[in-house]
This record gives structure tokens, C-alpha cells and sequence, in this order.
């Protein structure tokens, strides 16, 4: 059993996204709310996922355009203290990513709520519209070992969207030295934006050069295309596909993620 299947216990998991409101400190923060308001919009998000069906949930502060590499005290407390208040209801495995990469804030929010892994950003350096973005995965992962976080599993973006690395190399050559790393537990492989899918000859390639690894789609995801990608890969992570109107940033449709899952269940069923 892979440790997939160990925390997620289905064969190929679909991860949904559960984007927060604006936290505080952020551009679009609505300061006329309390954190408990955006407890109870969040609330509305992962009830919709749960009754849906999902497998899993990752929950990042995606709507706090545009991104810190290093966020400020301030989001980690309101981040953290929404995450605890919806525990209750948090009835499937979740994870944590703190935008944009921000891996220390993701593992220090995680293991504070008993998330089982992280979603962040920790091999190359990247050029995009948030300018130049660096990576450190030997002060992380210390800093992992010293907050004792070892058994949070990190999935890493192999390729961050919105941006490009500054190195080119081919995405398969990426993952083949970062596994040599060890700094990841999966790697999740991301189209140009959120809502566009990778590549798929790609991730195929990927998977060849990789097959131990746990590879995750990362972007794109819908039920026209998600068959042709868990042929190849371990699992998804799916927000735009279950938003009204299948835009990022609005609130998830209870209908979409059904007949998502639907075509997800009779894909398992072989």
C-alpha cells in the first residue's frame, strides 16, 4: 500500500480545493467581516467537497492576490485559526499550501491542525508575474526536522504556475534529481495557469522516467479530460472544475464535484 492509499484509502484520490476567503492583511480582505464570517463562508466550501464526494482537500489562500513569497504573521494566524474551526467538519484527509511557496508558513499551519501533508514550492528558481521566486529545500527541510513535521507528507510543484524556471530542463530530468533529493513525497505537475491542464505527452514522460514516484495532476483537471490523465497518473487536485461558472475564485458547485466523482468512480471501476 502506498502512502497515498494510507492517508487518502482509495486508489487514485481527487484532492479538492478549498480556496479562503481573503485573509487578513491581503489586498481583497473585507475588514466589515470577522474571521468567524469567513468561517462560515469556508464552511459552506467544504461541505459542498464533502457531500460531493471528494477524497481529500487542500486548503490554500489563493484568494489573497497577489501572492507574498513570505507571508506575514497576520495571514498565518487567520489562516490557522479558520483551518481549526472547520476541523469539526473536516471529515476527509486535508493538507495545507500557503501561497506562494511559502513552505515554512504551510508546515508550521499543518502540523499546528493535524494536516496530513502540504502542497508548496521547494526546487528551482522561477521567473513569472510575482517576479523572481527562489527556492530553499535544505533551510525547509531542516526547519521541518526541527518543528518535528516529518510525518506531514510534502507534495512539491515540479512546475509552479505562472512562472517558468530559470533553468531549462526538461520537467522528466526535474523529477528524476529532485526524487535523488529526497525532498518529495509527490510531485504535482501544473499547466500554465489554474483551470489549464498539463501537458499531457509531459506527464507521461514524467511517469516513465519516474514510475516510483507519486505523480498528481496539479491543474486542469475536468471530467472531459480527468480518464486520459489517471490512466498515467497517482491522483488530482481539482479547484476551478468544481467552482460556479468554473471560475477559480468563486464558490464551489455541490453539482459539479458529484458528476466529477461520478465519471472518477466509474474510471476505478475499471
Amino acid at each position: 500500500m502506498t502512502f497515498i492509499e494510507e492517508i487518502f484509502h482509495v486508489d487514485k484520490p481527487i484532492i479538492g480545493m478549498l480556496h479562503l476567503p481573503p485573509l487578513l492583511g491581503s489586498p481583497k480582505h473585507d475588514y466589515d467581516k470577522t474571521l468567524d464570517d469567513l468561517v462560515e463562508i469556508a464552511l459552506k466550501d467544504v461541505r459542498a467537497l464533502i457531500d460531493g464526494g471528494v477524497d481529500g482537500i487542500l486548503i490554500s489562500n489563493e484568494s489573497d492576490v497577489p501572492y507574498l513569497l513570505r507571508v506575514g504573521p497576520e495571514t498565518i494566524a487567520s489562516f490557522t485559526y479558520i483551518v481549526s474551526q472547520l476541523k469539526s467538519e473536516l471529515t476527509v484527509p486535508f493538507g495545507v499550501d500557503v501561497l506562494w511557496g511559502d513552505a515554512k508558513a504551510s508546515y508550521a499551519i499543518a502540523k499546528s491542525v493535524g494536516a496530513k501533508f502540504v502542497r508548496t514550492l521547494l526546487a528551482g528558481v522561477h521567473a513569472g508575474d510575482l517576479g523572481l521566486i527562489n527556492t530553499y529545500a535544505g533551510e525547509v527541510m531542516r526547519y521541518r526536522r526541527f518543528i518535528r513535521a516529518e510525518n506531514i507528507k510534502t507534495f512539491i510543484y515540479l512546475n509552479p504556475e505562472m512562472s517558468a524556471p530559470i533553468a531549462e530542463r526538461p520537467l522528466h530530468i526535474v523529477a528524476k534529481t529532485v526524487s535523488w533529493l529526497s525532498i518529495a513525497d509527490a510531485f504535482c505537475v501544473s499547466g500554465p495557469m489554474p483551470g489549464m491542464p498539463p501537458d499531457l505527452n509531459v506527464v507521461r514522460k514524467i511517469k516513465e522516467e519516474v514510475p516510483n514516484a507519486v505523480v498528481i495532476a496539479n491543474t486542469g483537471m475536468n471530467k472531459e479530460n480527468v480518464a486520459d490523465y489517471l490512466k498515467i497518473l497517482d491522483g488530482a487536485i481539482v479547484g476551478t472544475a468544481f467552482k460556479v461558472g468554473n471560475i477559480t475564485l468563486n464558490p464551489v458547485d455541490e453539482k459539479k464535484v458529484r458528476e466529477f466523482m461520478e465519471v472518477v468512480k466509474r474510471i476505478r471501476r475499471g
